[in-house]
């Protein structure tokens, strides 16, 4: 477990700007303190020890602002930024080397039964504010922009932004995540204009054309 968590605060050294060190890392980034707790929470729910692990995630939720549920399942490398009201479903899933700001939520809809909770592949990177509900399925190297409130399976190597998000992009960074590049994204209401611009010019040409046979 030791070097897994020595694994993660490297990651998150190399790719956070402002820390300095690794050591920084361990002592001060409450995202890091997160994965700690949750490594041993984990280790209690996994062996039915359900009260302790609750109680466990709770006090970390209170030191560090962050929920994630026991039964969740992160891979390595997670970069927590920030963190605040951070909340992580139990049936949730996070693949390796993603990245998740502060306000997001991995939750559920409050109508599904069993896996209740999104599954994120690797290398994906969720805005500030992000909601991923229900257990929708988001590909690897995929990036989520901030507000986004996601509801259907996300394919690999897309972006999605919007209050009903909405694919803007795809084939876009090979690794978002690491990238953290959240500034050159399509802005989908001016995809939309340009599409009405092009079927006005259509009709004006078609009318034209019309008028002309007249």
């Amino acid at each position: 477990m030791f070097k897994g968590l020595l694994s993660d605060a490297r990651s998150i050294a190399d790719r956070d700007p402002a820390a300095r060190n690794t050591a920084e890392v361990f002592l001060l980034y409450s995202g890091l303190h997160a994965l700690i707790y949750h490594r041993i929470t984990s280790w209690l729910f996994k062996r039915k020890m359900f009260f302790l692990a609750r109680m466990i995630s709770q006090y970390c939720k209170f030191r560090t602002g962050i929920e994630i549920h026991p039964g969740a399942k992160i891979g390595r490398g997670l970069f927590i930024d920030h963190g605040n009201g951070i909340v992580i479903g139990e049936t949730a899933e996070v693949g390796d080397n993603c990245t998740i700001y502060h306000g997001v939520t991995l939750g559920g809809t409050g109508k599904d039964i069993g896996k209740r909770h999104p599954t994120i592949g690797n290398n994906v990177l969720i805005g500030s504010g992000a909601k991923v509900l229900g257990p929708v399925i988001i590909g690897d190297n995929v990036m989520i922009g901030a507000g986004a409130v996601v509801l259907n399976n996300v394919e690999p190597f897309s972006t999605v932004v919007g209050p009903k998000a909405r694919t803007v992009k795809i084939k876009g960074s090979k690794k978002p995540s690491i990238e953290l590049d959240q500034i050159h994204i399509p802005d989908p209401i001016s995809q939309e204009l340009c599409k009405l611009e092009s079927r006005l010019e259509q009709l004006e040409k078609e009318i034209l054309k019309q008028k002309l046979d007249i």
